[in-house]
């Protein structure tokens, strides 16, 4: 009887070979699957992506628009006596006449203890903050103007957040308005002192501006320079007690202006 033949064993090349080819068909269908995904988030996307630039262009025209308005303005009052400038400040808050302006003329007679030539403004920046924020600019425009000294930084603070400003005034008081929360509950004046003396050289004074009492621990050996504190709205004991307290530690005083 006729023996069958064994077939052969599998050649090694051939084995090779195969998954080679196989290799090269996974390679191939990734890469087709890469390219059609890459085509349809293309045809998705490109149209989403065209309408956001030509959104923030807008907005970068409408800010460009904005900044040399109020260029034009820090121009116009630069070429303003000091007398003329108080007046206009003064109106945009509010205190251009009446007993409200007599209050702040009050008030500004203490700005003159100020020590040094240069005032350093810290600004309450939480929510108890947020009512004052409209008319805060001016008001503080007046207090720099009023003090004789020259606004070397703005440094706000909240909820254990900070942030120092330099520049001209104007350029610190847009960033303050454009980057101060003036939301939240924790009022960090220590934490903003801390701050403000790591990102600002030291001034001839502070100046504290704010409605309630810290809700951190101030360490005023940490404090460069005396600390002149106004406290605003209103009248509470215990945020009179810890401003005077800080004054008192620093070798500043605590001023007062009242709005009625």
């Amino acid at each position: 009887m006729r023996r069958k033949r064994r077939s052969a064993p599998p050649n090694i090349y051939e084995m090779f070979s195969d998954i080679a080819l196989l290799m090269l068909a996974t390679f191939i269908f990734l890469l087709v699957t890469i390219l059609i995904t890459a085509r349809m988030a293309e045809q998705y996307q490109a149209p989403r992506l065209k309408s956001a630039l030509a959104n923030l262009q807008i907005e970068l025209d409408k800010s460009n628009a904005e900044r040399k308005r109020l260029l034009a303005n820090m121009n116009t009052l630069a070429s303003l006596s000091t007398e003329k400038q108080m007046e206009k400040a003064l109106a945009a808050a509010g205190l251009a006449k009446g007993k409200n302006h007599k209050d702040f003329d009050v008030f500004v007679k203490g700005l003159r203890d100020l020590p040094g030539n240069s005032l350093h403004l810290l600004i309450d920046a939480t929510g108890s903050m947020h009512g004052v924020s409209d008319f805060l600019i001016p008001v503080l425009r007046v207090i720099v103007i009023r003090s004789g000294k020259k606004l070397d930084a703005l440094t706000w603070f909240s909820d254990g957040k900070a942030d120092t400003y330099r520049g001209t005034m104007g350029e610190m008081f847009d960033r303050l308005m454009e980057g101060a929360p003036f939301t939240g509950a924790n009022e960090t004046i220590g934490y903003g002192f801390r701050y403000a003396a790591d990102h600002a050289p030291a001034p001839g004074a502070y100046l504290l501006i704010g409605d309630e009492p810290p809700a951190d621990r101030i360490h005023y050996f940490h404090i460069p320079s005396p600390v002149y504190t106004l406290p605003i709205g209103h009248d509470n004991p215990e945020t009179n007690w810890h401003y005077q307290k800080l004054a008192a530690e620093t070798g500043g005083k605590m001023l007062h202006l009242e709005l009625k």
